[in-house]
């Protein structure tokens, strides 16, 4: 029999290796940008094109590599950081395998120019699908530019799995970010589509994250650090009322390299708790020092996760050191042992008797009378009988128990008609009430209705938003100050897909550059005050996954503005407003189920009253 094993050729070996560490562009993305920060690059550039699946290009002004080395580093395990197995317990740098330049340029077209600082002329290799193509000297500038196209070219079934360009880009952002939060003394620019989306100057960690995610952030964060022999934690922490409720803005990085850490992140969360709602995510941008023998960063393809030696101990500094930063910016109950005592009011004497307070009363006093006699210890104050006269005056105007001033009854025959609301089926007064401050209650010719407050509101105002879609539709109110909104990239991004949807339903939004918008209109619904944060809080219910994918685009946004609009269980109304949803509730399409499809209401036949309570 013939042998059965075999090594594979190096162009598939190299595909295969690929699907681990390219899995997208926005992977090609991170490998290249690590390999611009080790090479010690001030300037970075990353050109996009198509979301990545065009060209991928990034520029650096780093050290640049020779003829040899720039041929070399796109073979297999070629890397000029690590030498010895030792090595791997103290990597200091992001990348160490010399995998990714191998796995990039199996799955397309790559062109690499590099020229060192002192060397005259450059080098430019072409290489497609693993097959080198042309090796030649050129004249380019100090550092190193690759170009990445037509990704996955040679690999078609991989390229159908990618998302839309929304999607990937988004992708592309977020790696994009984790590098460039983590460098802030580098000065980054990212184009898309031939347009600047990011110009960010070298400077300090806040003004970096300011930069990416607007201005409006400054009064969103609180410092945190602690130093301690075995970590030192420093970043910033946000506030805990712009918790948002899903994740995106959480940020570890161990030895500036950007990690995934479940166990952490609890630690994080438990340290606000009760300071933000349960289903809500704090925001924070957390940088860990530690000695890289105590760590394994070798534990996964992309490098994303680490092992640390003492789990148990980090996890605890780190909780405690977010507790002692809320605490310090007085947004958690905490011990102040470093208060100046000064501050505190001196103590009392010794042998100092504190006495109750006490106050005079005058029981002659009489605010009807002219003469107001001052409650003196010479004064004669007289009795209680005699002003008893004046307290008869006060009522003689008054009229009569059953007449009115004129002597009319009170309650006249041609009284005003009761609201319909107030009456049954059958003519006779009805009254709806609130209980427990979360049920409304009324009752039909058949039985009693009790009604979800909340529930009720939100299927109210979904239909009345899915009305201004049709041909009737509602004019918003038009502002006369329009309120500009800033939001932060993703969300940006977000409404800008979605602005058509929200001038469907009564929005009329304009971009006033970069992330920030203008309002113009709003729905009669929505607060003119409050439009900022509701228009965060309705995209922040977009980026969740929609459970119905059968409903459009317009009745997930109208459901999303109900879900923030409706009256929330808790709240004591009044009983116009009670009658008001009970009315406008029965005159819906669908009053018996909530946007979500859970019940509104319950109705409890007399027919069961009258058999529980066993009434003959």
């Amino acid at each position: 029999m013939t042998d059965l094993i075999h090594l594979l050729p190096d162009a598939i070996a190299n595909q295969i290796a690929a699907g681990e560490v390219v899995q997208r562009p926005a992977s090609v993305v991170k490998e290249l940008m690590e390999n611009t920060i080790d090479a010690g690059a001030g300037d970075i550039k990353l050109i996009v094109k198509d979301a990545g699946k065009m060209l991928i290009q990034v520029i650096d002004n780093g050290c640049g590599m020779s003829e040899r080395d720039a041929r070399m580093c796109f073979e297999r395990h070629a890397t000029s950081k690590i030498h010895k197995a030792d090595d791997l317990l103290a990597i200091q740098t992001l990348g160490f395998r010399g995998e990714a330049l191998a796995s990039i340029a199996a799955v397309s077209q790559v062109e690499l120019k590099s020229k060192r600082r002192g060397d005259e002329i450059g080098t430019c290799i072409q290489i497609e699908g693993t097959e080198v193509k042309a090796q030649f000297p050129v004249n380019c500038p100090d550092g190193t530019s690759v170009s990445v196209k037509n990704l996955f070219f040679n690999v078609p079934a991989r390229r159908s799995f990618l998302k839309s360009n929304n999607l990937e880009l988004k992708y592309i952002l977020d790696e994009f970010f984790r590098v460039a939060l983590v460098n802030p003394h580098v000065s980054f620019t990212l184009y898309n589509q031939d347009k600047i989306l990011y110009q960010m100057p070298s400077g300090h960690l806040k003004e970096r994250i300011l930069n990416l995610y607007g201005s409006s952030y400054g009064q969103k964060l609180i410092p945190l650090e602690q130093q301690t022999p075995m970590v030192n934690i420093s970043g910033f922490l946000g506030k805990p009322e712009f918790a948002k409720k899903t994740r995106g803005e959480q940020f570890f990085f161990t030895n500036r390299r950007f990690m995934k850490n479940a166990y952490f992140h609890h630690a994080v969360e438990t340290a606000f708790k009760e300071l933000i709602p349960d289903d809500s995510t704090p925001s924070y941008f957390i940088f860990l020092e530690v000695d890289p023998h105590t760590i394994d960063v070798n534990i996964h393809p992309t490098k994303s996760e680490i092992n640390f030696q003492d789990n148990k101990s980090i996890y605890a500094i780190l909780h405690a050191a977010v507790r002692q930063s809320l605490g310090r910016f007085n947004l958690a109950p905490s011990l102040d042992f470093e208060k100046e005592p000064g501050m505190d009011p001196p103590p009392l004497p010794a042998g100092y008797q504190v006495r109750q307070p006490t106050i005079t009363v005058n029981p002659g006093y009489n605010p009807f009378t002219t003469q107001r006699p001052a409650p003196d210890k010479g004064t004669h104050h007289p009795a209680p009988h005699d002003s008893i006269h004046a307290w008869n005056e006060m009522y003689a105007a008054l009229p009569k128990p059953g007449r009115g001033s004129d002597n009319s009854p009170l309650f006249p025959e041609n009284q005003p008609e009761v609201p319909a609301s107030r009456l049954s089926v059958t003519g006779e007064k009805k009254v709806n009430i609130q209980v427990n401050v979360a049920f409304l209650i009324t009752h039909t010719k058949t039985g009693i209705v009790i009604l979800d407050q909340n529930r009720a509101h939100e299927r109210i105002l979904y239909e009345r938003f899915l009305k201004t879609n049709q041909p009737e539709k509602i004019q918003g109110q038009h502002l006369l100050l329009p309120p500009t909104i800033t939001l932060n990239p993703d969300d940006t991004r977000l409404l800008q897909e979605w602005i058509s949807h929200f001038s469907n339903l009564g929005f009329e939004i304009s971009h006033f550059g970069k992330n920030s918008f203008l309002v113009h209109t709003l729905p009669p619904d929505v607060p003119p005050k409050e439009v900022g944060p509701f228009i965060e809080s309705v995209i922040e219910s977009l980026k969740t996954p929609a459970q119905d994918t059968r409903l459009s685009k317009d009745q997930k946004l109208a459901k999303a503005m109900a879900c923030r609009l409706a009256v929330k269980r808790g709240t004591r109304l009044h009983p116009e407003e009670i009658d008001s949803i009970i009315e406008n509730l029965f005159a819906c399409q669908v009053p018996d189920l909530s946007p979500d499809g859970k019940p509104v209401m319950i109705i409890l036949p007399f027919s069961d009253l009258i058999h529980k309570l066993k009434i003959t």
